[in-house]
């Protein structure tokens, strides 16, 4: 484990458990949330180092659990949970962090602030000890306003919530609820929050302009929600080490949390907590919305690392599987090197417990097998064993992945553009040496040679003003700020910036045009008053103009969506729906939103028009395609991390995930095979038993809107 500093002194923890509640019909008693709140608090004290006067805790103990230990926590009641919120916001400090931890029931009833959401809307909250009939909630509006307090101080704010339905506790209604009966009786007292026109303000001023399911979290800078789940789903308790039980969320967190031997971000923690759940309770899938960049107990963001996860591996370790596939461009063959779980430098070759090679590829994941070392991998040994979690980062890109470089050393001296000045003629060889010795051990843009049958991609040679000049047949003409030839590190520029291009282009040609998904998925863009514009081929917007995506599932079955903005500076972003940072979206069968934009031009280049494309991904499995994400082309693109996850699209899948048998009937074979098109005849081995395989070709799609920004 990595050495903890002595003291945390700017942490602040409220840690809440409730397993026993007032009899009411609703909420029946629980078994794991004081153990949970337990387990966070003993590491939050010797691991962290947080002073105790600075952890308060509410807890309400189950008394039909026999382990139950007596405790002398305040219970968490409805007035205790307010005057907590309160007190710790007046202790903290600006600039302070404060960690809320929560785990207990969520639950829903009928709005009380008709007046705000409307009179069939539903009201979402935390879910205090003393409810009971006309109790009263520790609502989504008065929770909004808690939270907005301490940001408006100053406070770094985490929330993490091991509760049912937990994934929509900060959000507005809107999204599929099941599974728990709404509470139809009225509150029998006044929130202690903050009066009604307090409250109503702030609702009014997070929600203005957003349209559909709301995203109301305060300022994401400085705000973070870890959610055990998503609104439709379950959050599972489950006796881990065969004895106490504990929340999945909350006992993989913590383990994640005291087997690091570095510091993690919360996207890194996020990967890990997801693999490990999803590997056990594939119904349950945690939600993370906020800047997953900056570090868990810490202030600063560390720089987001370009990787895939290992999401599968066979007890043998000859085998995993990772959460990247075809909707992601790639192909078998394709080379992965795997590190150890909390790698932040991918640069490290020494660091790698192994190298893959794509043999499988379905929709938004691949099977790969583990490559022996006389095949160029490397010896898998019992400490060096792939977890479930570890990041994988490519090393040899497939093929059709991979773009060609043209050195071109050979310009003449003259005045003309492709011409050079007579003084930087003989600098030339030199200076593309540079680059091709940076190319070495590049998987994604490898070199051709003049007159090699293959014709390349891009072209290198150096500019007339002396700098590194990249063409694809004529120069580009926005790649900022020049590298300079005679620069240390410009060659390696030069690399970086065509790995940036090479990856920006397999984004902007990616497709599947053969989906059966596209005849259910309904894209296009509309103007202010949600009007189809009347050349959607050839929109030009200005500057600030207002404009809405509409998205419409015409399927008989949910879909996952992600929309990815691809803009003039090469940058490539994920729009996030309603304003949650998430990995996807899901689009209810037969629903349709309208995402609100604003055009807006490239800073530094208000007068020059600029081209964006606005590219949506839906599949049926669930993927995470933050991978795709760069910054624009003049920032360093550094090591990026995304991970791509996928809902479970296969039934055989589903089944071993639950440790169940993955033996499909014989007949779901013979559909399939009945079902091929008529060129793909039956095989000899059609006959025997085989599990189920869909074609991943089906389960994905793209669709995108391009237009014109001016001035």
């Amino acid at each position: 484990m990595a050495d903890k500093p002595e003291q945390t002194p700017n942490i602040y923890a409220l840690l809440i458990g409730i397993d026993g509640y007032k009899p009411n019909r609703l909420y029946k008693d629980l078994q794991g949330c004081v153990g949970d709140i337990n387990l966070v608090a003993s590491y939050l004290l010797k691991t962290v180092k947080i002073p105790s006067e600075r952890i308060f805790r509410l807890t309400s103990p189950n008394p039909e659990v026999a382990q139950t230990i007596a405790t002398k926590d305040p219970e968490p009641t409805y007035a205790n949970i307010v005057a907590q919120f309160k007190a710790i916001t007046e202790l903290a400090q600006p600039g302070e962090q404060v960690y809320i931890y929560y785990a207990g029931h969520g639950g829903r009833a009928t709005t009380i602030y008709p007046e705000l959401k409307g009179a069939d809307q539903e009201d979402e909250g935390i879910v205090p000890s003393d409810i009971s009939a006309g109790g009263r909630y520790l609502l989504d509006v008065e929770l909004a306003m808690v939270l907005k307090r301490m940001t408006d101080k100053g406070l770094i704010v985490t929330l993490i919530m091991d509760s049912c339905h937990s994934g929509g506790v900060t959000r507005g209604d809107g999204a599929i609820r099941s599974g728990e009966e709404t509470d139809k009786t009225p509150p029998n007292q006044e929130s202690l929050v903050a009066p009604l026109e307090e409250l109503s303000k702030n609702w009014k001023t997070l929600t203005e302009g957003v349209d559909g399911d709301i995203a109301w979290v305060p300022p994401i800078k400085n705000y973070l929600l870890l959610a055990a789940c998503r609104p439709n789903e379950v959050a599972c308790e489950y006796p881990f080490d065969g004895k106490e039980q504990h929340g999945a969320l909350t006992y993989w967190l913590i383990q994640t949390l005291a087997t690091s031997s570095t510091a993690l971000t919360f996207n890194k923690l996020y990967d890990r907590v997801c693999a490990q759940i999803q590997s056990k309770f594939p119904q349950q899938l945690p939600m993370l919305i906020g800047d997953g960049t900056r570090a868990v107990f810490g202030n600063d963001r560390l720089p987001p690392q370009y990787s895939v996860t290992v999401i599968n591996v066979d007890a043998k370790q000859k085998q995993i599987t990772l959460n990247a596939g075809l909707a992601q461009g790639l192909s078998s063959g394709t080379r992965f090197a795997i590190y150890p779980l909390n790698a932040t430098d991918f640069s490290n070759r020494q660091q790698q417990l192994a190298i893959v090679e794509i043999v499988e590829v379905q929709a938004s994941t691949s099977v790969a097998r583990v490559l022996e070392p006389q095949e160029g991998g490397i010896k898998v040994t019992e400490e060096s064993k792939i977890e479930l979690g570890a990041p994988a980062v490519l090393v040899a890109a497939p093929v059709a992945l991979v773009r060609r470089v043209l050195l071109l050393d050979n310009k003449e001296a003259g005045d003309k553009e492709h011409q050079l000045p007579p003084e930087l003629v003989d600098k030339q060889q030199e200076a593309l040496e540079k680059v091709r010795q940076a190319l070495t051990g590049n998987g994604w843009v490898v070199e051709v040679k003049a007159g090699d049958e293959l014709k390349s991609d891009y072209q290198v040679a150096v500019g007339r003003d002396s700098e590194y000049e990249i063409s694809s047949e004529t120069p580009f003409k926005n790649l900022g700020t020049p590298l300079q030839i005679d620069a240390s590190d410009a060659a390696i520029g030069v690399v970086n910036r065509l790995v940036h291009l090479t990856k920006y282009q397999a984004v902007q040609t990616l497709d599947n045009p053969s989906s059966e998904l596209a005849k259910h998925v309904e894209c296009e863009l509309v103007d202010e008053n949600r009007q189809p514009f009347k050349e959607p081929i050839n929109i030009v917007l200005k500057q600030g103009k207002i404009v809405f995506l509409r998205v419409k599932n015409t399927d008989s079955q949910p879909l996952n969506i992600a929309v990815l903005d691809l803009d003039s500076t090469w940058a490539i972003s994920q729009y996030r729906i309603y304003g949650i940072e998430d990995i996807f979206f899901t689009l209810a069968d037969e629903q349709e939103i309208y995402l609100k934009m604003r055009a807006a031009l490239p800073a530094g280049d208000d007068d020059k028009p600029a081209k964006e494309t606005l590219k949506l991904f839906a599949t049926r499995g669930i993927a995470n395609f933050e991978w795709l994400t760069l910054p624009a082309l003049d920032v360093d693109m550094g090591q990026r991390k995304g991970n791509l996850e996928e809902k479970l699209n296969k039934k055989a899948e589903e089944r071993a995930a639950r440790g169940k048998s993955t033996n499909i009937s014989p007949l779901n074979n013979l559909l399939s095979i009945i079902g091929a098109d008529v060129d793909k005849a039956p095989s000899p081995e059609s006959a025997r038993a085989m599990v189920y395989e869909p074609d991943p070709n089906a389960d994905w799609l793209t669709k995108q809107v391009t237009f014109t920004i001016a001035r």
